[in-house]
């Protein structure tokens, strides 16, 4: 989520980017979120330019000029994060790359990537990503059943029940704890989720022993019911 807060995102292509960004090492971390921000020696970099799935190397270096087979090799040489395991077999890449007129920020950042994901990987997470958020958006009520049935770690029933003021009050109560441990911060997401689904409209219902589902949030009349497990 900060990544879609630094990047801004606008169409389907940097999405994926973004996804790609997210499943490597070192690619956004000490990289590419350097690079954006305009924290390195090399300024601001566009965030459309930057290298986000394993893929763009090899289509990158392309568009530079390098040879098919030279540029296929230098892909799967930085992707594996090889850079720092062989630094003579780089040097020839990277000359290459220099006599081509690679920028200077587009090697540094190369060298920097431990792994990368495939685009086409990427690319079917965006597509699942977006077809979630067409229910999201569309289908709400079954957006957050599923929501809170699969993906939900923590429960907070009295917090959800007490509608939005109960909620805002669990979370700083979350914020403001000492030693917070992982199963806060589980609780603190669902609670997040929780104020946002209140805040549309859509109301949790108590757990009811004729009515309550065992582990599912049922969609009663456009709001949820507490399963059984939740207590």
């Amino acid at each position: 989520r900060q990544m879609l807060v630094e990047t801004l995102p606008r169409t389907f292509a940097q999405l994926v980017k973004i996804s790609g960004l997210s499943h490597g090492t070192d690619v956004w971390n000490t990289n590419a979120q350097d690079l954006v921000a305009g924290s390195t020696e090399f300024g601001k970099i566009d965030f459309k330019d930057i290298i986000g799935c394993r893929d763009d190397i090899m289509v990158d270096l392309l568009r530079f000029g390098l040879e098919p087979l030279m540029s296929f090799q230098i892909m799967e040489f930085v992707r594996k994060g090889k850079v720092a395991k062989d630094q003579e077999k780089w040097a020839k890449y990277k000359s290459v790359m220099i006599e081509k007129n690679v920028p200077s920020w587009y090697i540094w950042s190369c060298e920097r990537i431990k792994y990368m994901f495939p685009k086409a990987h990427a690319t079917a997470y965006v597509l699942m990503a977006l077809r979630i958020a067409w229910f999201k958006v569309n289908s709400p009520a079954l957006f957050y059943s599923g929501w809170f049935s699969k993906r939900a770690k923590g429960h907070s029933v009295q917090a959800y029940l007490g509608g939005k003021m109960a909620i805002k009050a669990q979370m700083e109560e979350i914020m403001n704890k000492p030693g917070r441990t992982a199963t806060d911060d589980d609780k603190y997401t669902a609670l997040q989720v929780a104020l946002e689904m209140v805040c549309r409209g859509i109301k949790f219902l108590p757990v009811d022993i004729n009515k309550s589902s065992a582990t599912v949030y049922e969609v009663e009349d456009g709001n949820l019911r507490i399963p059984f497990v939740a207590v």
